[in-house]
């Protein structure tokens, strides 16, 4: 997985769809359910690795550009 958008339709396969419209929360939730489904080991080490190095990389963008707007 490269892209939030990866995530996304991979945790659709799993019938998870994440959409709150605030940016930051919906990467917050993806990572919570990652964690879910790798501790009850739906998904490999590597899906879950992959997956939230690419969520946890958007979140702190994300606080950045809240930062930088002064939000």
């Amino acid at each position: 997985m490269k892209t939030v958008y990866d995530v996304q339709q991979f945790l659709k396969r799993y019938g998870t769809i994440i959409y709150t419209g605030d940016r930051l929360a919906d990467l917050e939730l993806m990572e919570m359910e990652f964690i879910d489904l790798f501790q009850a080991k739906v998904i490999d080490p590597k899906d879950f690795q992959s997956a939230i190095l690419v969520i946890k990389q958007h979140i702190q963008k994300e606080k950045q550009n809240l930062k930088n707007r002064g939000e």
